[in-house]
Protein backbone atom coordinates (compact mmCIF):
# COMPACT_ATOMS: atom_id res chain seq x y z
CA UNK A 1 0.00 0.00 0.00
CA UNK A 2 1.48 3.47 -1.08
CA UNK A 3 1.79 6.54 1.46
CA UNK A 4 -0.39 8.22 -0.57
CA UNK A 5 -3.49 5.44 -0.03
CA UNK A 6 -2.40 5.11 3.37
CA UNK A 7 -2.89 9.26 3.59
CA UNK A 8 -6.43 8.92 2.34
CA UNK A 9 -8.00 5.93 4.53
CA UNK A 10 -6.69 7.75 7.35
CA UNK A 11 -8.87 11.01 5.84
CA UNK A 12 -11.61 9.01 5.14
CA UNK A 13 -11.82 7.95 8.88
CA UNK A 14 -11.01 11.07 10.17
CA UNK A 15 -13.97 12.49 8.54
CA UNK A 16 -15.94 9.80 9.58
CA UNK A 17 -15.32 10.88 13.36
CA UNK A 18 -16.38 14.58 12.52
CA UNK A 19 -19.59 12.87 10.64
CA UNK A 20 -21.47 13.76 13.48
CA UNK A 21 -21.44 17.30 14.88
CA UNK A 22 -21.89 16.83 18.28
CA UNK A 23 -18.77 14.89 18.13
CA UNK A 24 -16.88 16.96 16.80
CA UNK A 25 -15.73 19.52 19.12
CA UNK A 26 -14.90 17.06 21.69
CA UNK A 27 -13.20 14.44 19.30
CA UNK A 28 -11.25 17.54 17.73
CA UNK A 29 -8.44 17.94 20.20
CA UNK A 30 -7.97 14.46 21.17
CA UNK A 31 -7.16 13.41 17.40
CA UNK A 32 -4.92 15.90 17.14
CA UNK A 33 -3.05 14.19 20.20
CA UNK A 34 -2.60 10.62 18.44
CA UNK A 35 0.54 12.63 16.11
CA UNK A 36 2.29 12.90 20.00
CA UNK A 37 0.82 9.18 20.64
CA UNK A 38 2.35 7.94 17.88
CA UNK A 39 5.59 9.36 17.68
CA UNK A 40 8.32 9.18 15.11
CA UNK A 41 7.36 9.49 11.31
CA UNK A 42 4.10 7.55 11.66
CA UNK A 43 3.34 10.65 14.08
CA UNK A 44 4.95 13.40 11.55
CA UNK A 45 2.19 11.46 8.84
CA UNK A 46 -0.23 11.21 10.86
CA UNK A 47 -0.38 15.14 11.71
CA UNK A 48 -0.47 15.94 8.09
CA UNK A 49 -3.14 14.15 7.86
CA UNK A 50 -5.00 15.56 10.67
CA UNK A 51 -4.11 18.99 9.41
CA UNK A 52 -5.34 18.68 5.96
CA UNK A 53 -8.35 16.86 7.15
CA UNK A 54 -9.22 20.14 9.45
CA UNK A 55 -8.26 22.95 7.17
CA UNK A 56 -10.45 20.97 4.34
CA UNK A 57 -7.49 20.86 2.07
CA UNK A 58 -8.84 17.50 0.86
CA UNK A 59 -12.94 16.70 0.63
CA UNK A 60 -14.63 13.49 0.42
CA UNK A 61 -14.77 12.73 -3.23
CA UNK A 62 -11.23 13.41 -3.54
CA UNK A 63 -9.44 11.07 -0.81
CA UNK A 64 -12.17 8.10 -2.25
CA UNK A 65 -11.10 8.88 -5.57
CA UNK A 66 -7.37 8.18 -4.46
CA UNK A 67 -8.18 4.80 -3.95
CA UNK A 68 -7.35 2.44 -7.19
CA UNK A 69 -7.90 -0.69 -5.57
CA UNK A 70 -11.52 -2.51 -4.48
CA UNK A 71 -9.83 -3.94 -1.18
CA UNK A 72 -7.73 -0.83 0.12
CA UNK A 73 -11.25 1.18 -0.90
CA UNK A 74 -13.47 -1.88 1.00
CA UNK A 75 -10.78 -1.50 3.47
CA UNK A 76 -11.30 2.61 3.87
CA UNK A 77 -15.06 1.82 4.34
CA UNK A 78 -14.49 -0.37 7.07
CA UNK A 79 -12.67 1.81 8.80
CA UNK A 80 -15.30 4.55 8.66
CA UNK A 81 -18.27 2.39 10.00
CA UNK A 82 -15.99 0.85 13.05
CA UNK A 83 -14.81 4.98 14.09
CA UNK A 84 -18.96 5.48 13.44
CA UNK A 85 -19.98 3.15 15.63
CA UNK A 86 -17.12 3.21 18.43
CA UNK A 87 -19.05 5.58 20.80
CA UNK A 88 -22.35 3.59 20.23
CA UNK A 89 -25.14 3.35 17.58
CA UNK A 90 -25.06 5.66 14.41
CA UNK A 91 -26.65 8.93 14.44
CA UNK A 92 -28.36 9.81 11.11
CA UNK A 93 -25.05 12.34 10.29
CA UNK A 94 -23.41 9.49 10.55
CA UNK A 95 -25.70 7.24 8.34
CA UNK A 96 -25.79 9.74 5.81
CA UNK A 97 -21.97 9.72 5.93
CA UNK A 98 -21.40 6.56 5.58
CA UNK A 99 -24.31 6.28 2.57
CA UNK A 100 -22.47 9.48 0.83
CA UNK A 101 -18.92 7.39 1.34
CA UNK A 102 -20.31 4.24 0.08
CA UNK A 103 -21.25 5.96 -3.49
CA UNK A 104 -18.24 7.70 -3.88
CA UNK A 105 -15.59 4.57 -3.25
CA UNK A 106 -18.32 2.63 -5.35
CA UNK A 107 -18.25 -0.55 -3.33
CA UNK A 108 -19.13 -3.95 -4.27
CA UNK A 109 -22.51 -3.92 -2.47
CA UNK A 110 -22.32 -7.13 -1.39
CA UNK A 111 -18.80 -6.75 0.43
CA UNK A 112 -20.43 -3.82 1.79
CA UNK A 113 -23.31 -5.23 3.33
CA UNK A 114 -21.33 -8.11 5.03
CA UNK A 115 -19.23 -6.00 6.71
CA UNK A 116 -22.25 -4.10 7.60
CA UNK A 117 -23.43 -7.10 9.64
CA UNK A 118 -20.64 -7.83 11.22
CA UNK A 119 -20.20 -4.05 13.35
CA UNK A 120 -23.72 -4.47 13.44
CA UNK A 121 -23.26 -7.59 15.47
CA UNK A 122 -20.56 -6.09 17.30
CA UNK A 123 -23.06 -3.15 18.43
CA UNK A 124 -25.53 -5.55 19.16
CA UNK A 125 -23.86 -8.15 21.05
CA UNK A 126 -22.54 -4.85 23.56
CA UNK A 127 -25.67 -3.96 23.89
CA UNK A 128 -27.22 -6.94 25.29
CA UNK A 129 -23.98 -7.70 27.28
CA UNK A 130 -24.06 -4.16 29.50
CA UNK A 131 -27.79 -2.35 30.25
CA UNK A 132 -28.45 0.16 27.39
CA UNK A 133 -28.96 3.75 28.95
CA UNK A 134 -31.58 4.76 30.99
CA UNK A 135 -32.14 1.05 32.20
CA UNK A 136 -30.87 1.49 35.83
CA UNK A 137 -31.51 4.59 38.40
CA UNK A 138 -28.72 6.08 38.92
CA UNK A 139 -25.32 6.93 37.04
CA UNK A 140 -21.75 6.25 37.09
CA UNK A 141 -20.84 9.76 37.84
CA UNK A 142 -23.47 10.24 40.84
CA UNK A 143 -22.48 9.80 44.61
CA UNK A 144 -23.52 7.05 47.11
CA UNK A 145 -24.50 3.72 46.06
CA UNK A 146 -27.17 2.76 43.88
CA UNK A 147 -27.71 -0.68 45.29
CA UNK A 148 -26.73 -2.40 48.83
CA UNK A 149 -23.28 -2.25 48.33
CA UNK A 150 -20.82 -5.64 48.28
CA UNK A 151 -17.91 -6.75 49.19
CA UNK A 152 -15.37 -7.04 46.03
CA UNK A 153 -12.37 -9.24 46.62
CA UNK A 154 -9.43 -7.22 45.47
CA UNK A 155 -7.32 -10.10 44.40
CA UNK A 156 -10.38 -11.00 42.20
CA UNK A 157 -10.49 -8.03 40.41
CA UNK A 158 -7.17 -7.49 39.78
CA UNK A 159 -6.81 -10.43 37.69
CA UNK A 160 -9.67 -9.69 36.22
CA UNK A 161 -8.28 -6.20 34.93
CA UNK A 162 -5.20 -7.84 33.94
CA UNK A 163 -7.16 -10.62 31.86
CA UNK A 164 -8.98 -7.86 30.00
CA UNK A 165 -6.25 -6.14 29.44
CA UNK A 166 -4.22 -9.20 28.16
CA UNK A 167 -7.45 -9.57 25.91
CA UNK A 168 -7.44 -6.21 24.61
CA UNK A 169 -3.93 -6.27 23.63
CA UNK A 170 -3.97 -9.72 21.48
CA UNK A 171 -6.77 -7.73 19.70
CA UNK A 172 -4.33 -4.60 19.12
CA UNK A 173 -2.41 -6.87 17.15
CA UNK A 174 -5.52 -8.74 15.03
CA UNK A 175 -5.29 -7.48 11.71
CA UNK A 176 -9.43 -7.07 11.18
CA UNK A 177 -10.36 -3.99 10.87
CA UNK A 178 -13.28 -4.53 13.45
CA UNK A 179 -11.38 -5.71 15.79
CA UNK A 180 -10.46 -2.82 17.58
CA UNK A 181 -14.14 -2.19 18.09
CA UNK A 182 -14.18 -5.10 20.58
CA UNK A 183 -11.22 -3.71 22.63
CA UNK A 184 -13.58 -0.38 23.16
CA UNK A 185 -16.53 -3.22 24.36
CA UNK A 186 -14.31 -4.78 26.35
CA UNK A 187 -13.15 -1.89 28.06
CA UNK A 188 -17.39 -1.17 28.41
CA UNK A 189 -17.97 -4.65 30.15
CA UNK A 190 -14.83 -4.25 32.46
CA UNK A 191 -16.08 -1.42 33.70
CA UNK A 192 -19.62 -2.88 34.14
CA UNK A 193 -18.49 -5.35 36.18
CA UNK A 194 -16.21 -3.51 38.84
CA UNK A 195 -18.91 -1.17 39.48
CA UNK A 196 -21.35 -4.21 40.09
CA UNK A 197 -18.27 -6.20 42.48
CA UNK A 198 -18.70 -2.83 44.21
CA UNK A 199 -22.90 -3.06 44.60
CA UNK A 200 -23.63 -0.79 41.84
CA UNK A 201 -25.60 -0.96 38.97
CA UNK A 202 -24.21 1.13 35.53
CA UNK A 203 -25.86 1.68 32.25
CA UNK A 204 -23.98 1.76 29.09
CA UNK A 205 -24.50 5.98 28.87
CA UNK A 206 -23.19 6.16 32.13
CA UNK A 207 -19.72 3.88 31.84
CA UNK A 208 -18.78 5.80 28.76
CA UNK A 209 -18.99 9.08 30.65
CA UNK A 210 -16.91 7.63 32.70
CA UNK A 211 -14.17 6.61 30.57
CA UNK A 212 -14.74 9.58 28.55
CA UNK A 213 -13.85 11.91 32.10
CA UNK A 214 -10.65 9.57 33.14
CA UNK A 215 -9.54 10.91 29.47
CA UNK A 216 -10.35 7.64 27.06
CA UNK A 217 -11.91 8.81 24.18
CA UNK A 218 -14.01 5.98 22.14
CA UNK A 219 -13.64 7.39 19.08
CA UNK A 220 -10.03 8.36 19.07
CA UNK A 221 -9.06 5.46 20.64
CA UNK A 222 -9.95 3.80 17.64
CA UNK A 223 -8.50 6.15 15.40
CA UNK A 224 -5.05 5.88 17.03
CA UNK A 225 -5.14 1.86 17.23
CA UNK A 226 -6.25 2.14 13.88
CA UNK A 227 -3.57 4.56 12.67
CA UNK A 228 -0.72 2.90 14.60
CA UNK A 229 -1.55 -0.59 12.31
CA UNK A 230 -2.13 1.28 8.92
CA UNK A 231 1.20 3.44 9.29
CA UNK A 232 2.77 0.78 10.75
CA UNK A 233 2.65 -1.57 7.47
CA UNK A 234 0.43 -3.87 9.87
CA UNK A 235 -3.05 -3.45 8.18
CA UNK A 236 -3.93 -3.67 4.91
CA UNK A 237 -5.97 -5.21 1.82
CA UNK A 238 -5.56 -6.17 -1.60
CA UNK A 239 -8.27 -7.74 -3.31
CA UNK A 240 -10.52 -8.52 -0.62
CA UNK A 241 -7.30 -10.64 1.24
CA UNK A 242 -5.82 -9.46 4.88
CA UNK A 243 -2.29 -8.67 4.84
CA UNK A 244 0.17 -8.83 7.05
CA UNK A 245 -1.25 -11.35 9.55
CA UNK A 246 -0.89 -12.22 13.32
CA UNK A 247 2.80 -13.23 12.42
CA UNK A 248 3.53 -9.77 10.69
CA UNK A 249 1.36 -7.91 13.38
CA UNK A 250 2.01 -9.37 16.60
CA UNK A 251 5.73 -7.86 16.21
CA UNK A 252 3.94 -4.13 17.23
CA UNK A 253 3.34 -3.59 20.45
CA UNK A 254 -0.06 -3.97 22.52
CA UNK A 255 -0.76 -0.43 23.61
CA UNK A 256 -4.15 -1.55 24.35
CA UNK A 257 -3.00 -3.27 27.31
CA UNK A 258 -2.24 -0.47 29.14
CA UNK A 259 -4.69 1.48 28.67
CA UNK A 260 -7.10 -0.97 29.66
CA UNK A 261 -5.24 -1.73 32.67
CA UNK A 262 -4.49 1.69 33.84
CA UNK A 263 -8.52 2.25 33.28
CA UNK A 264 -9.43 -0.82 35.22
CA UNK A 265 -7.17 0.16 38.00
CA UNK A 266 -8.76 3.75 38.17
CA UNK A 267 -12.26 2.21 37.92
CA UNK A 268 -11.63 0.20 40.73
CA UNK A 269 -10.50 2.89 43.14
CA UNK A 270 -13.35 5.02 42.03
CA UNK A 271 -16.27 2.71 43.08
CA UNK A 272 -14.14 1.49 46.09
CA UNK A 273 -13.69 4.42 47.39
CA UNK A 274 -17.76 5.97 46.83
CA UNK A 275 -17.23 7.34 43.61
CA UNK A 276 -16.57 11.05 44.91
CA UNK A 277 -13.14 11.65 42.75
CA UNK A 278 -13.49 14.59 40.67
CA UNK A 279 -13.05 14.53 36.65
CA UNK A 280 -9.48 16.61 37.40
CA UNK A 281 -8.66 13.96 40.05
CA UNK A 282 -9.63 10.68 37.91
CA UNK A 283 -7.41 12.01 34.81
CA UNK A 284 -4.56 12.56 37.09
CA UNK A 285 -4.84 8.73 38.75
CA UNK A 286 -5.31 7.15 34.96
CA UNK A 287 -2.08 9.01 33.93
CA UNK A 288 -0.52 8.20 36.91
CA UNK A 289 -1.01 4.88 36.54
CA UNK A 290 -0.65 4.66 32.54
CA UNK A 291 3.40 4.66 32.72
CA UNK A 292 3.67 1.64 35.17
CA UNK A 293 0.93 0.10 32.72
CA UNK A 294 3.43 0.50 29.85
CA UNK A 295 5.95 -1.01 31.67
CA UNK A 296 3.72 -4.47 32.31
CA UNK A 297 3.12 -4.11 28.99
CA UNK A 298 6.21 -5.00 27.91
CA UNK A 299 6.52 -7.88 30.46
CA UNK A 300 3.66 -9.24 29.28
CA UNK A 301 4.08 -9.27 25.51
CA UNK A 302 4.86 -12.62 25.30
CA UNK A 303 1.73 -13.92 26.97
CA UNK A 304 -0.22 -11.58 24.48
CA UNK A 305 0.80 -12.05 21.36
CA UNK A 306 0.54 -15.93 22.21
CA UNK A 307 -3.25 -15.21 23.06
CA UNK A 308 -3.44 -13.32 19.83
CA UNK A 309 -2.77 -16.32 17.75
CA UNK A 310 -5.17 -18.38 18.96
CA UNK A 311 -8.08 -15.79 18.53
CA UNK A 312 -10.90 -16.48 15.62
CA UNK A 313 -13.76 -14.46 14.71
CA UNK A 314 -16.13 -16.48 16.76
CA UNK A 315 -14.31 -16.78 20.31
CA UNK A 316 -14.35 -12.22 19.80
CA UNK A 317 -17.77 -12.49 19.54
CA UNK A 318 -18.76 -14.41 22.21
CA UNK A 319 -16.48 -13.13 24.80
CA UNK A 320 -18.33 -9.74 23.57
CA UNK A 321 -21.45 -11.21 24.29
CA UNK A 322 -20.58 -13.27 27.46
Amino acid sequence: MTLDSQHAILSIALMAAYADGHQADTERDTVRQLATSLGGSEGQALARVVQDVLLKRISLPDASASLDDPGQRQLAYEMAVCVCDADGRQSDAERAFLAQLKTHLKLDPAAAAAFEREADAIVDAAEKAVPAAGAVAAGAMATGPVVAASVAPGADLDKSILNYALLNGALELLPQSWASMAIITLQVKMVYAIGKAHGVELDQGHIREFIAAVGVGLTSQYLEQFGRKLLGGLLGKAAGRTLGGIGGAATGMAFSFATTYALGQVAKRYYAGGRVMSTALLRESFQGLLGPAKQMQTQYLPQIRQKAATLDAAQIMQMVRG
